[in-house]
């Protein structure tokens, strides 16, 4: 994911270069007491918000943002149709040497249950509650970081009200003051930079790399379910592309909708 780590470069790489250029100390953005208030506050409150599973799932879900190849669907699709017109030719049982083969756990089990004969309903019942889990875990995974985000500013806000607090105690002496207006500014900068700098970007991106994994689950189910039933390969492969031709063609209409509303709005 180089996009990832452009954007976070670029972004924060954009706030202190434009620090500098504006004649400003980098120095003057670094705040302890304003990160603490800012990064414990915000951590505090997602915890409140999270259960542990979900609070875990997100943490590990964070390298996936910078290190996921993203999915390769036309060789899925490939390997599919390849798994049918094995089964085919030679029928179900033969495609046992194949199993140990797939990386994928989901495909390899399931593609198990048929060679043992499962009931091609409890299995097709079975495929479609995990997809709905997973597609429910990946939603609860991302809002985390969204809470995380939305979170994050109002806290940077809060420590800003702090210093101000701390300058009105201190206006006698002037020495407090600079470290007190520091302090509540930054909290600001820190709060709201945070949110739309790191927090929020995640869970977007989250979001759609669980969109892709739904997408591939998707794609297994109807190809195993095909391949269980004796479909033509080549319908089955039909089939697959339909399904990616669907989440296409979603996008774009989801695209469609919000340019009126964009323009409507300027």
């Amino acid at each position: 994911m180089i996009l990832s780590w452009i954007g976070i470069i670029l972004g924060v790489a954009g706030i202190i270069v434009g620090q500098v250029m504006e004649g400003g100390k980098l120095q003057s953005l670094i705040q302890p007491t304003a990160a603490l208030i800012v990064f414990g506050g915000t951590l505090g409150a997602t915890l409140l918000g999270s259960t542990l599973s979900e609070f875990s799932g997100a943490l590990r879900a964070l390298p996936k943002i910078f290190f996921s190849k993203g999915h390769d669907y036309s060789a899925l699709v490939k390997e599919i149709v390849t798994l049918a017109s094995g089964a085919r030719r030679e029928g179900i049982l033969s495609l046992e040497r194949q199993v140990k083969l797939i990386k994928n756990p989901f495909f390899s089990n399931n593609l198990r249950h048929i060679i043992d004969g499962y009931d091609p309903a409890v299995l097709k019942d079975m495929m479609e509650d995990r997809i709905s889990k997973e597609e429910e875990e990946k939603s609860a995974i991302a809002k985390v970081w969204e809470s995380a985000g939305g979170f994050s500013p109002t806290i940077g806000i809060l420590g800003a009200v702090l210093g101000l607090i701390h300058v009105m105690e201190n206006l006698s002496d002037s020495s407090k003051l600079g470290s007190g207006i520091a302090v509540a500014f930054v909290a600001t900068v820190y709060g709201v930079g945070a949110a739309n700098l790191v927090l929020l970007p995640i869970a977007n991106k989250l979001k759609k790399l669980g969109k892709e994994e739904v997408i591939e689950l998707e794609l297994i189910t109807s190809g195993l379910l095909g391949i269980q039933n004796g479909l033509n390969p080549r319908v089955i492969e039909d089939r697959l592309n339909n399904i990616l031709g669907e989440y296409t063609s979603g996008d774009e209409r989801g695209q469609a909708q919000a340019a009126p509303a964009e323009k409507k709005a300027a």
